[in-house]
């Protein structure tokens, strides 16, 4: 199986300082505020600066699409009796979904929707006690889900306050 969470990325997370010990519902409420984050966050931006790769919109819109995808998947463990899961390439999805040319409005929009949706059914998932086969990581509960994807969103808007930096001209 492949390391994921905090065997992965730490305690805290080396990078943006997430905490794994989060609960699942403190999880849940920071996605679901996930759109009022990432516009205060992009408030003084085009959506087009970038560092290392990724646009500001374009991480807005992975936070999006991966929240929609594993909504998906939860849901279908739940509606369909279907836990297996397989993982994706973001870089494949970016390319398909066109990343690059997805204004910071829409993917903010976009977003916001999918953090709403995806709350909703995280918070069923919790309650019902899901849990879901990873091709490569081996079961997620809906405990995991909760805080996997609580860390992309976080991860990202940590790489989003590193762009407002980087774009900021600083005073001598």
């Amino acid at each position: 199986m492949e390391p994921w969470g905090a065997a992965l990325f730490g305690e805290p997370c080396r990078q943006c300082g997430f905490r794994w010990s989060i609960t699942p519902p403190e999880a849940v409420s920071w996605v679901r505020g996930f759109g009022g984050r990432a516009r205060e966050t992009t408030c003084s931006l085009t959506g087009e600066e970038q560092v290392d790769g990724w646009s500001v919109a374009a991480y807005v819109a992975h936070v999006g699409d991966n929240l929609r995808q594993w909504s998906e998947r939860v849901q279908a463990a739940r509606l369909a009796g279907r836990p297996e899961v397989a993982g994706y390439d973001p870089d494949a999805l970016a390319d398909a979904r066109g990343y690059a040319s997805i204004p910071l409005e829409v993917a903010l929009w976009s977003a916001s929707s999918a953090a709403e949706r995806w709350a909703d059914v995280i918070e069923a998932a919790l309650h019902e006690g899901v849990e879901l086969r990873h091709a490569t990581r081996g079961v997620q509960r809906a405990e995991d889900v909760a805080r996997n994807n609580c860390h992309d969103a976080y991860h990202h808007i940590w790489d989003i306050r590193r762009i407002v930096e980087a774009s900021t001209p600083r005073e001598r």
